[in-house]
């Protein structure tokens, strides 16, 4: 059993990344944060007497749901409310959100570095993130889990609630995508 100490650590270690993992598929920071917080009570109030090898795989299911009821929520709810955003100019205030200045940090031993290498690593990390996003769904969340929590591909499956095989194919499809669209871009990593 994971005692109040180890449960605490645990959420403090997944915490950004949950939340750029979330941001990702809702595309709004206030949402994402909601999730990703009720993710974590729901964690702790369900699951915090389990063994502390158990908690990264279940707080992976418990976003993944979490998630998928907002999308459900969102669905129902501009199936009733007209959303007035949606008549808002190219104009308005969007309120930019850039997630490049809250995690992309200056590697250790580059604290200098000219103005064009800062743009062109900032134009890449732009390139890589806006082709993240624009996979589709099941294939980012496979991407992510894989490569960004790297988990191994049954807990991926765990995860996400299918078989493995699936998600093999879903990193294997996401993984060409984005090799092409970065290629085309002329992004090499």
């Amino acid at each position: 059993m994971a005692t109040e100490q180890e449960l605490s650590d645990f959420l403090k270690s997944v915490d950004r990344r949950a939340f750029k993992r979330t941001l990702y598929h809702v595309r709004n920071e206030e949402s994402a944060l909601d999730i990703v917080q009720d993710s974590m009570m729901k964690l702790a109030e369900h699951y915090g007497d389990r063994p502390a090898d158990e908690l990264p795989r279940l707080f992976q299911r418990i976003l993944t749901n979490t998630t998928l009821d907002w999308f459900r929520r969102q669905k129902t709810r501009n199936a009733v409310f007209t959303n007035l955003g949606d008549f808002e100019g190219p104009d308005d205030q969007g309120g930019g959100f850039d997630l490049l200045e809250i995690h992309a940090g200056v590697p250790e031993g580059e604290a200098v570095q000219s103005a064009e290498d800062i743009v062109r690593r900032r134009q890449v990390l732009q390139g890589i993130e806006a082709e993240i996003q624009a996979l589709p769904a099941r294939q980012r969340e496979a991407f992510l889990l894989r490569y960004w929590e790297e988990m191994d591909v049954a807990e991926t499956a765990s995860a996400m609630g299918c078989s493995e095989g699936s998600v093999k194919t879903h990193c294997f499809r996401a993984v060409q995508a984005l090799s092409r669209a970065l290629k085309a871009k002329g992004i090499t990593l």
